[in-house]
């Protein structure tokens, strides 16, 4: 049963990070970079979810 759900949370993690990676490089997300220094709150938080997420499902899968 953990190996199921850390494969899930793999899954999760990788659309997360896709999602993410487009928003960070979205043309608002660029813009808001230009004027503040830093990418939009939405890109942040899709990538620190999807590298928490791949992390612990990878831990998941690893554990005995």
């Amino acid at each position: 049963m953990n190996k199921i759900i850390g494969l899930a949370l793999i899954v999760v993690g990788t659309v997360l990070l896709y999602f993410g990676y487009n928003a960070y490089n979205s043309a608002a997300s660029e813009v808001t970079e230009l004027v503040t220094g830093s990418p939009t709150d939405n890109a942040v938080w899709y990538l620190v979810g999807g590298g928490l997420a791949a992390i612990i499902g990878i831990g998941m899968l690893l554990k005995k």
